[in-house]
């Protein structure tokens, strides 16, 4: 360094650079313009400055003959990182007094000795200002350190500014931002991504620095949902910082479960009340019918209303019973599995079916059955549901076939019907909650979609399978599998 350094040389350079930051100038090119304006005044070879964020440091600028190592990584465990972060804030050494690789690498390069200033935000290390020479001199330069401790005060200010720095975006302030944060400048570029941000969207800091951000900016104070096309959710705010460069700052988090509950929740509402509509307006229609004209109803008309009545309280007890079980997401009890006869239950079964479909049931159950391992009373449900499911979708006088099978694994029943079938890319999707062959104004057939979504939670949960397949002829077949003793 010359005695005297050239301070309008000094004052004119720096000057330049609050220019780039007045222009909107931000990150790396003001960072990489201080360097090259600090060298001439400090008289060193060159100049490197390492970013550091919890798991290490990085050499992020360089001015002279060290831009070679801009990239280079200083791990958290190297000692020459824990040298860096500890002891006095400007300080000078050898570089055969540091241990490390990238020390190693600098003294064969010719560099002998390093002033070294930490920028501290805060009380945090945000990064370290490296001066290099390449001679032995080891006296102190005062005006050398007050003019390194200058420099590392104004990036320290770029980082309090959020000026496109951190560079990676990992940086001890934002690092532990639990939300995704980014920093945009006036052209929607990404100047900063932090790693909350990379754990939200799925995109690394290379793939998302200096490049438009994927997803709407919304106005400075608003709030915006936005779903990607990978169908992942978003909740983006944004404001603006303050100070030149007309950056703003946009945090965003996944609501996907959020939004999944509430349309679940709104798909719930909108079923039940359309499917508690019809009975409520059935028993109402004929218990009003009954009290109004009671003396002009013959006998049978009478009997007939009650047994309507009757009837449509029982689809209506059944109704509220699946969503109940529904909302209560049929989490199994906490009594084990034990063994019990399979054709015994389904014949136990089977005459709690209403009448008109119980008489369309043509059972198979060999005698021989061996026991499966489960819950007996849940079978009851099962089978209700199934066989319900069959009558639906199937003519009235159509036979339901209900035929139970064994192998040296499982114990099986199969539910059976002649009716419309079932499309091979809706087998799986039938056992999804709500959902229904048909839906809106061209819905031919009652129901609130939840009964195979039922029947596949309680079969999964007595450690079996269930699945639906197309039948030869015409028709469905529901298939569920229990383990035998």
């Amino acid at each position: 360094m010359p005695e005297r350094p050239d301070l309008a040389a000094l004052i004119a350079d720096h000057g330049a650079v609050i220019e780039m930051i007045n222009s909107g100038e931000a990150g790396l090119p003001v960072l990489t313009a201080l360097l090259q304006a600090a060298r001439p005044a400090l008289g060193a070879a060159c100049l490197a400055f390492v970013e550091f964020a919890p798991t290490g440091g990085q050499v992020i600028a360089a001015s002279g003959c060290a831009e070679w190592a801009v990239g280079r990584p200083l791990p958290a465990s190297d000692p020459a990182t824990v040298c860096l972060l500890t002891g006095p804030r400007i300080r000078q050494t050898r570089l055969d007094h540091l241990d490390g690789p990238l020390a190693g690498e600098l003294a064969a390069r010719g560099l002998r000795r390093m002033i070294v200033a930490r920028a501290e935000l805060n009380g945090l290390t945000v990064g370290s200002l490296h001066a290099l020479y390449p001679d032995d001199d080891e006296s102190e330069n005062r005006v050398q350190h007050a003019t390194m401790g200058y420099f590392a005060s104004c990036i320290a200010h770029m980082y309090g500014d959020q000026s496109g720095l951190p560079v990676h975006g990992d940086g001890p302030v934002v690092a532990a931002l639990a939300d995704g944060l980014a920093v945009v400048d006036r052209d929607g570029r990404v100047r900063l991504w932090n790693p909350a941000a990379v754990e939200v969207t799925g995109r690394t800091a290379g793939e998302a620095m200096n490049r438009p951000l994927p997803f709407p900016l919304p106005a400075a104070g608003q709030v915006l949902d936005h779903q990607l096309t990978d169908g992942q959710w978003l909740r983006i705010t944004a404001g603006e910082l303050a100070g030149p460069g007309m950056l703003r700052v946009v945090t965003f988090r996944d609501i996907t479960d959020q939004q999944r509950r509430d349309s679940d929740r709104d798909l719930f509402v909108a079923v039940t009340s359309h499917e508690l509509r019809t009975p409520v307006t059935v028993i109402k229609g004929y218990a009003d019918t009954l009290t109004d004209h009671w003396e002009s109803l013959t006998d049978h008309d009478r009997r007939q209303a009650a047994r309507v009545i009757g009837q449509r309280a029982n689809e209506l007890a059944r109704l509220v019973d699946r969503l109940l079980t529904s909302a209560t997401d049929v989490r199994p009890s906490d009594e084990p599995a034990v063994p019990f006869d399979l054709g015994e239950a389904l014949h136990a079964a089977v005459l709690d079916l209403p009448g008109d479909l119980r008489r369309r049931l043509l059972l198979h159950i060999p005698a021989d059955l061996p026991k499966t391992l489960g819950d007996r009373h849940r079978l009851t449900t099962v089978l209700t549901e199934l066989c319900t499911n069959a009558g639906k979708w199937s003519p009235t006088d159509s036979p339901i076939e209900v035929v139970a099978t064994a192998d040296g694994r499982t114990v099986a029943f199969r539910v059976a019907d002649r009716g419309v079938g079932i499309r091979p890319e809706h087998v799986e999707r039938a056992f999804d909650r709500f959902w229904q062959g048909e839906s809106g104004d061209r819905r031919g057939y009652p129901g609130a979609g939840l009964g195979l979504y039922l029947v596949r939670r309680i079969v999964e949960q007595q450690n079996g399978w269930v699945s639906l397949r197309p039948r030869d002829g015409g028709g469905t077949v529901a298939e569920v599998r229990l383990p035998r003793q």
